[in-house]
């Protein structure tokens, strides 16, 4: 990767006239939205010279460049998600034997697919990942797909939360807080991105995790320079997470509005906010006809024999006589609420979807949908474009990426519509480039 002094020479070389090699590629004449949170630039010009932006302005010129005319077209920034799992998920199961380096090779496919380059799957991962490699060989970009990052294996509660039988059979489950340190250790040894911990009662089917193990996780992980993400859902829990030194809440507060105290904590303590509103939404929606049920971009998200399930009569009733479906409406309505003070409050808001978890959270669609709840909760879409492409890329530590300019990595969405009119002509997709390359037509 070139960078930024690299890539300014390069650009005054290509300006100056001196001819382009076969990697340079001039994008002409689009709308450019450059994942700040700016204003779009009409009639603007993208140089990529090979996996870098060389320059962007009106009128470039590079002799020999490979020209792309974009009239009508809007670039943006690739997605970015911070919460996903990956190779658990085939059909309509969610388990161990689904692990295998075919099927996360196959959904990291279909995350680029969908303009997702970067994906950060929270705790559910096995040794396969780690042994062969392909970890590795996938977050520096070397195999096809979205960039795979990891947290490794996560921390839960012994015989409770999260299910082992969705193939969370390999989470870390101290029973007291001296089996802490020798597994956080362990995972330390695969180098994750960050240590994902779940404190929850899942609707009050599970005991939830006790205070004192996971200030010791979150304690241990800070010992290792690794951050702690939590799983959470009440605002009790995310106030005392907030106290021990949480630094990312990988879910909404749903059960209640946040307060300010909560707000000036988070602040204070620079606590990341990954909202998944829309899974959330998938708690509830199915029971419905969302206006996207029936769009080929969502059906091809899905898993063989997803779509029959989630639009057959027995399906449909099941969610509206469930005992949980006026709570899990009422939650998302709330997420929604929060993520609206969280964001205004000027709190770092980053987009996860937890898609892959289950077969109705679909791969690639959930993260689209994702930036239409995030402006339906009150965000411009801009301000979601931002929390979905820079924000992102800033939790992952990716100071090359997110963002359209000189000396980025050219990860660009080429899009039919301009999302800022309509965030959802994020989803009518033209071209990806990843890292340069076009990956899809």
């Amino acid at each position: 990767m070139t960078n930024t002094f690299s890539a300014l020479m390069i650009t005054a070389a290509l300006l100056s006239g001196t001819t382009a090699t076969a990697q340079t590629i001039l994008l002409k004449n689009a709308t450019v939205i450059d994942g700040t949170g700016s204003r779009p630039r009409q009639h603007t010009d993208i140089l990529l010279q090979a996996d870098t932006i060389a320059a962007v302005g009106p009128r470039l010129n590079a002799p020999g460049a490979t020209v792309v005319d974009l009239s009508g077209k809007t670039v943006m920034p690739a997605l970015i998600s911070v919460h996903t799992h990956v190779g658990t998920l085939r059909g309509t199961t969610t388990n161990a034997v689904n692990y295998t380096r075919e099927n996360i090779l196959r959904q990291l496919q279909q995350y680029a697919n969908y303009g997702v380059l970067h994906v950060l799957a929270m705790g559910t991962d096995r040794p396969l990942l780690f042994d062969s490699g392909l970890r590795d060989s996938s977050a520096t970009g070397q195999l096809p797909g979205a960039r795979l990052h990891s947290a490794g294996y996560g921390f839960g509660v012994p015989d409770a939360a999260p299910p082992a039988d969705y193939g969370m059979d390999l989470v870390n489950r101290p029973a007291t807080v001296a089996d802490v340190a020798p597994a956080m250790d362990k995972v330390a040894q695969v180098r994750p991105d960050v240590i994902k911990l779940w404190v929850d009662d899942f609707g009050g089917h599970f005991k939830k995790m006790e205070p004192a193990v996971y200030q010791a996780i979150i304690s241990e992980a800070h010992k290792h320079g690794i951050r702690a993400a939590s799983h959470l859902y009440y605002a009790a829990d995310a106030q005392q997470l907030a106290t021990a030194g949480v630094d990312i809440f990988a879910h909404s507060i749903r059960d209640k509005d946040i307060d300010e105290q909560l707000l000036q904590t988070m602040k204070s303590k620079g606590i990341v906010y990954v909202p998944t509103l829309s899974l959330d939404e998938y708690a509830y929606i199915y029971a419905r006809q969302p206006e996207w049920l029936h769009d080929d971009f969502f059906k091809r998200s899905l898993e063989p024999g997803v779509y029959e399930m989630i639009t057959s009569p027995k399906y449909q009733q099941q969610l509206r006589q469930s005992p949980a479906f006026a709570k899990n409406k009422t939650a998302f309505e709330t997420a929604l609420r929060n993520l609206r003070r969280i964001y205004r409050a000027g709190i770092m808001v980053a987009m996860g979807t937890d898609s892959g978890a289950t077969p109705v959270r679909a791969q690639g669609f959930s993260e689209h949908l994702e930036l239409e709840l995030m402006v339906q909760a009150g965000l411009t879409p801009l301000e979601a474009i931002s929390v979905g492409t820079r924000n992102a890329a800033q939790v992952l530590k990716l100071p090359n990426t997110g963002t359209i300019a000189p000396g980025q990595v050219a990860d660009l969405l080429v899009l039919a519509g301009s999302p800022e009119k309509d965030i959802k002509n994020t989803r009518h997709i033209v071209t990806v480039y990843k890292a340069g390359k076009k990956i899809r037509p």
